[in-house]
């Protein structure tokens, strides 16, 4: 069975485009793009309305081939720019990123239709990343003295070189974080960048570009190419779900949730006024939609939402809650990556923990207790690359001195700590042999020179060398 609650209704008008997003200034991004002059272009439009957004040019696979020989050849001057020019220049893009946040703000409500302070979130995301490795990328980069291979003997140095160019290909549904949080820390190793943005959102990506330039970037060391869209999984990777409830509070929690949830103000407004945003596609709309009919059809129970909205405009979808999910159902075990969520119970936490784990994916989670040890020890036990307490999802990403990333079919490596900017370097490990090594000295015998280093090694326990 079924049940049908409207969210909150909106008054909030539906807006065109923000008054920051000019013709001149859209203009100015798109030169950016790595395109021949007579190119094909591409038309985006805003999911807030529906309006035609951007025009934007189509690199071509020659296009491409010209961006990276270009990169390669900035790459090499790039990678010896002293690491100070380098924090210097990602300081700059800091400020210039917090003073002009109002153009960033708007240029990401026009291409993915999120609220505004969702969209804030991502200014700060790229403020601290960008922060952080200027502070700590002389730590991870420099050279750095490593044990050898026989004490004061052995001189041994482990060095990080750059990897050269880097291709950065990042989604729509966090358009600056994920455009600009990679190149950031791959252009702090001393690496070129060709970027691939999805096209909806290319704008904002084309954005952080231009102000890092602005920051002191040389020419040619980012660079960004334009394909046919990009298809992005949904729109947000952390995203909560699957709840897990207690059988004890369950009748409790959903009538909190759902009304919660029924206050929700959904709409479009490029200011702070608005809770729930819109969709960015329509093939985001689609499978969102397919998902919850899917549901219904099979028995699962919507207790808020469960429909489009388009009076308020082509892409927005009420938050809906749904119980009795069942694994027949697609998003059962589906990511729908939309602003609905279902409701499971359990009756103790090793059932919880046994059902969290059951999925093949491993991203993100989060245990809520009123005891903060007995919740990171339930955290600890959960299959997931990053799991907050308390918090669902910003504390562990907003943690970038921590690893991010995730396990099982959530993907490969990690961003943020010093995981986020080694993956963009090659160690090199040089080693000096001052004295006499493992080979034996010309008057005296192999089985002579192996019995007086086998003494030295027993020597080096006892004395606790390593």
């Amino acid at each position: 069975m079924t049940t049908e609650h409207a969210a909150r209704p909106t008054t909030a008008r539906r807006p065109g485009l923000p008054a920051s997003l000019t013709p001149a200034l859209v203009e100015r991004l798109t030169t950016r793009v790595s395109a021949a002059p007579d190119a094909a272009r591409v038309t985006t439009t805003a999911p807030y309305s529906g309006v035609p957004l951007a025009d934007l040019p189509v690199s071509t696979p020659a296009d491409v081939e010209e961006a990276f020989a270009r990169a390669r050849t900035a790459q090499k001057s790039w990678a010896a720019t002293p690491i100070d020019e380098r924090k210097r220049i990602l300081l700059r893009y800091h400020d210039l990123v917090l003073a002009r946040q109002d153009e960033a703000l708007d240029l990401m409500q026009a291409e993915n239709g999120k609220t505004r302070r969702d969209a804030f979130l991502e200014v700060v995301d790229i403020g601290i990343v960008s922060r952080y490795y200027a502070r700590t990328a002389a730590k991870y980069l420099n050279p750095k003295r490593r044990r050898g291979a026989i004490p004061l003997l052995t001189h041994t140095t482990e060095l990080r070189h750059p990897k050269g160019v880097v291709t950065v290909i990042s989604p729509w549904n966090y358009p600056l974080s994920m455009a600009a949080g990679d190149a950031v820390a791959a252009l702090t190793a001393g690496n070129a960048v060709v970027q691939k943005p999805d096209t909806q959102t290319a704008l904002t990506a084309l954005w952080s570009m231009d102000l890092m330039h602005e920051a002191g970037l040389p020419a040619g060391v980012w660079q960004m190419v334009i394909g046919a869209c990009f298809p992005s999984a949904g729109q947000l990777c952390v995203s909560i779900e699957r709840l897990y409830v207690a059988e004890s509070i369950r009748d409790k929690f959903i009538a909190a949730f759902v009304a919660r949830t029924k206050a929700l103000k959904v709409g479009a407004a490029y200011d702070y006024s608005i809770d729930v945003g819109s969709l960015t596609t329509s093939s985001q709309l689609k499978t969102v939609t397919q998902h919850v009919e899917d549901a219904v059809a099979k028995g699962a129970t919507v207790l808020a939402g469960g429909k489009a909205r388009p009076d308020l405009g082509p892409l927005f979808y009420e938050p809906t809650i749904l119980t009795d999910v069942t694994p027949d159902m697609t998003l059962y075990d589906h990511e729908t990556f939309g602003p609905v969520v279902s409701i499971y119970s359990y009756r103790d936490v090793d059932e919880a923990i046994t059902l969290a784990n059951s999925s093949p994916y491993g991203l993100n989670a989060s245990v809520w207790s009123r005891n903060g040890a007995r919740g990171r020890a339930v955290a600890a036990r959960v299959h997931a690359g990053t799991v907050n307490v308390n918090e669902a999802f910003a504390a562990a990403w907003g943690s970038i001195d921590a690893p991010m990333g995730g396990v099982g079919d959530s993907g490969l490596g990690r961003r943020h700590g010093a995981e986020g900017i080694l993956k963009y370097t090659e160690p090199q490990t040089v080693a000096h042999q001052r004295l006499q090594g493992f080979t034996p000295p010309a008057l005296v015998s192999p089985e002579t020179w192996a019995t007086l280093l086998t003494k030295a090694l027993k020597v080096l326990k006892v004395t606790g060398v390593r």
